[in-house]
């Protein structure tokens, strides 16, 4: 079957960013014109203040958007493959950093040292395998004033292991512990594109690589861990499609493994990121090849396992976070406005390019058959179920903006089947609505 044509696929594009662009500020202006109450900060649908400034990150963040528009592109397609990725693991981290620092070092040390965040449970654990025996006791309200702050009851205890490790090894300062998540975040990129050239796309990759890089996620991936999460989630994914095609049994055995100690720990990390199992099955079903599935789910499950040997009831924490979930602010935020305004925050840390890949994406995909776009397409189609999911499960209103950084990079991969004509400019809207968010808005994160 022939693929759209340029204009059809232009066409396409067009209407995914008005789309997204629709979307987002309806979402902005609704609330703001009718005074409804949504309730999440001061600039719905996103956690943020209206706060413009400038500071110390905001030349550095201009001239890293400039360079990366003009260079960005050719560089993704003329360098080796393994500098590629050190190149845009050093770009994303620079890109991150330099927003960041427009509010100084605040930017990154404060966030982690909320009252709602990790670090300060982390500093207090002594003893983790106790902590663990408790966990579930001391997420509901009714453990007041005993239950864990907001993040740590909304997560599995993965995530407050990794920053008691943190803490043990000397990096449990705030800013230590920022730089050590955006180190790790700013590997999200890099780990998609290893799995997109394992699964046989990697022209795809690499012109998809500035928009993995480069765009308004940044602004989240410094300082959440949920950004963290994207990166292990990445990693694991990776590691599957290697394994998948890995000629060598012994190769494809020990990738199988990682992967599965990857997204075991990742579904320790967020309670959503069971929905990964999406991507894991487009991973194998793209690879032609289920012969990682045991071995990765038996490692997965392994690390599942050991922290309820340790004492932690996955179920029965899920049940009691429901519960706190649904008495405290999901009871107050609105289903009509958050089933829609939650893919508005989507499109705000995406990008509203994220949009037209989607757009793109389902205009062609007729070519499902064969070929390095079927890659791409399934992927896409993989991510964009994910986040449909997560929607529906109606587990997530507000806030999406950090929570769905894991399902992002799927997302974007669809920017390589944007038109030609339609790249650089594309890469420029996407910097240009970073900058704005980060110097017009004060982010939770």
């Amino acid at each position: 079957m022939a693929g759209p044509s340029a204009t059809e696929r232009s066409r396409a594009a067009g209407v995914g960013l008005a789309v997204a662009v629709a979307l987002v500020a309806l979402a902005m202006a609704l609330p703001a014109v009718t005074e409804w109450q949504v309730h999440v900060r001061s600039f719905p649908p996103l956690h943020a203040e209206w706060d413009p400034r400038v500071g110390p990150g905001t030349v550095p963040a201009v001239l890293i958007a400039l360079l990366g528009l003009r260079y960005a592109a050719s560089l993704a397609t003329t360098l080796a493959w393994r500098r590629l990725l050190v190149v845009s693991w050093i770009a994303g981290l620079a890109w991150m950093l330099a927003l960041a620092l427009v509010d100084g070092r605040d930017g990154i040390g404060e966030i982690l040292q909320t009252p709602y965040e990790y670090l300060r449970t982390a500093r207090a654990t002594t003893d983790l395998p106790h902590t663990l025996h408790e966990y579930v006791d001391r997420i509901p309200y009714s453990a007041s004033p005993d239950n864990w702050p907001v993040h740590i009851a909304g997560h599995p205890p993965g995530a407050l292991t990794f920053f008691v490790v943190l803490v043990r090894i000397g990096l449990g300062g705030g800013l230590a512990a920022g730089l050590v998540v955006a180190i790790i975040a700013a590997t999200t990129a890099p780990a998609t594109l290893v799995a997109v050239r394992a699964l046989g796309a990697e022209d795809l990759a690499r012109r998809a690589a500035p928009f993995l890089v480069l765009g308004p996620a940044a602004v989240w991936q410094c300082v959440s861990a949920d950004a963290m999460f994207a990166a292990v989630s990445a990693w694991g994914l990776a590691a599957l499609a290697v394994a998948a095609v890995a000629q060598e049994r012994a190769r494809s055995l020990a990738c199988s493994l990682v992967a599965g100690l990857l997204l075991g720990y990742a579904v320790m990390l967020s309670y959503g990121l069971p929905l990964l199992g999406i991507l894991a099955l487009a991973v194998l079903y793209l690879a032609r090849s289920w012969r990682p599935l045991l071995p990765a789910a038996a490692a997965a499950a392994a690390v599942v396992l050991t922290y309820a040997a340790l004492g932690f009831n996955y179920l029965a924490a899920l049940h009691a976070l429901h519960g706190r979930y649904w008495d405290g602010v999901a009871h107050v935020r609105p289903p009509t406005y958050w089933m829609w305004a939650n893919l508005a925050a989507l499109a705000c840390s995406a990008g509203p390019l994220a949009g037209s890949a989607i757009a793109v994406s389902w205009a062609r995909r007729g070519e499902l058959a064969a070929g390095a776009e079927r890659v791409v397409l399934v992927l896409v189609a993989a991510g964009a179920t994910a986040v449909l999911a997560a929607d529906l499960s109606q587990m997530s209103r507000a806030e999406v903006e950090r929570i769905w950084l894991p399902f992002e990079p799927w997302l974007l991969l669809g920017c390589a089947l944007l038109p030609t004509r339609w790249r650089r400019p594309g890469l420029a809207l996407q910097v240009l609505v970073a900058l704005v968010l980060q110097h017009l808005l004060r982010t939770g994160w």
